[in-house]
């Protein structure tokens, strides 16, 4: 039986010079960063020199970067020290975010009595953003969170033009980037976003680690009580072969950049012409099947196929080796629809089945011609 991974949206593999590094440090750098002797002294500076290497592939200081166990915690933190610290009333955000941002906001709503709005979207998943700018005509303090690149979907905002509407009605931006850190450069001095979420196994390195950026003077104020880690941002040891793991892979990933997308851009448009020709009455979600307005990773299909049916494909394609899914990972075993499609699809879509493709620089054409096989057969 051949293996074929297509959820990269989930997660990546970790490049082997990744796993190589993190082991170094694990067998060489094992002293706690927070210890004053030398053991600890090396630890810390390579955290340090990890932060700094991060901070300017996005053209940010150092000290603006804090390293979390991922993208969860970087938008809990975001979004509850902004309600709790800086006296947010109002969020705004989207029906399609990640749940890291929608359960933590509607705990928001009921623990602090906050006012939360949610952006129109189009039938594409789009945010409206003349309705955005008329959400943004109130006196109260408000935090807009709206993710950069839809995880599902593959739909990407227009962060610059989302950051400029904010600043100018003097709203706080926060974007959870987890699915772009990695695949796009991000120049947050040209961006004006003031919070941004990134995780690492999205970009071939490890789970358990990311980072948030904090623009300097928000006057955020820490979720995690302890030490004094992570310039009193994040208290906790930090976990030095993991951040470097980050680092390693980060930095990669923006080195290869250019020929790397264009590799994974060559299997979506191959996946989609393929998948086009051999299957009638396919139909794609979201912007998924543009290369301009979703991301180059991902590609969401729905599939003319009876509900009856429906329900064991998933099944059906790791019987026979195949990685998808129907939303994100956070989901699994959820009998529920995906609330990104149930926002943008009519009923009579949602109860086709519909896939989500994710593709890596690890994937292959002769992958994709196996998967559209399987699915033939399971169709017909």
């Amino acid at each position: 039986m051949k293996e074929v991974y297509f959820d990269n949206a989930a997660t990546t593999a970790m490049r082997g010079e990744v796993v190589d590094k993190m082991l170094e440090v694990m067998n060489i750098n094992y002293g706690n960063p927070s210890s004053s002797h030398s053991f600890g002294r090396s630890s810390k500076v390579l955290i340090e020199k990890a932060r700094k290497t991060i901070a300017a592939y996005f053209n940010v200081t150092a000290s603006e970067i804090i390293f979390t166990s991922g993208g969860t915690e970087a938008d809990n933190l975001v979004l509850k020290s902004t309600v709790k610290d800086l006296g947010v009333q109002h969020i705004i955000t989207s029906k399609i975010e990640h749940h890291a941002v929608l359960h933590t906001v509607q705990q928001l709503e009921v623990d602090y009595n906050i006012k939360v709005s949610y952006v129109k979207l189009n039938d594409k998943g789009d945010i409206d953003f003349t309705y955005l700018e008329s959400l943004l005509q109130s006196n109260e303090m408000t935090l807009v969170s709206l993710m950069h690149v839809n995880n599902e979907i593959g739909n990407i905002l227009d962060l610059k033009r989302a950051a400029n509407l904010c600043k100018d009605n003097n709203a706080l931006l926060h974007t959870d980037a987890v699915q772009s850190v990695g695949h796009y450069h991000l120049d947050l001095n040209e961006i004006p976003v003031d919070f941004l979420a990134a995780s690492a196994h999205k970009f071939h390195g490890p789970k358990g680690v990311g980072f948030v950026f904090i623009r300097k003077n928000t006057g955020l104020k820490p979720m995690i009580f302890g030490g004094e880690q992570e310039r009193g941002m994040r208290a906790g040891t930090e976990s030095v072969h993991n951040i470097l793991g980050m680092d390693l892979a980060l930095e990669m990933a923006y080195e290869n950049l250019e020929h790397e997308m264009q590799f994974v851009v060559d299997l979506k448009k191959y996946f989609i012409a393929k998948i086009q020709s051999e299957i009638p009455g396919i139909s794609f979600n979201g912007q998924s099947p543009s290369l301009e307005k979703s991301t180059y990773t991902i590609v969401n299909v729905c599939l003319p196929v009876s509900s009856k049916k429906a329900a064991m494909l998933l099944f059906q394609l790791d019987l026979k080796g195949i990685a998808c899914s129907k939303g994100s990972a956070c989901q699994s075993g959820s009998a529920q629809n995906s609330h990104v499609l149930t926002e943008i699809l009519n009923d009579e879509d949602l109860q086709k089945p519909s896939i989500r493709f994710s593709f890596s620089i690890y994937n292959t054409k002769e992958e994709i011609d196996y998967v559209i096989e399987v699915l033939k057969e399971f169709i017909e």
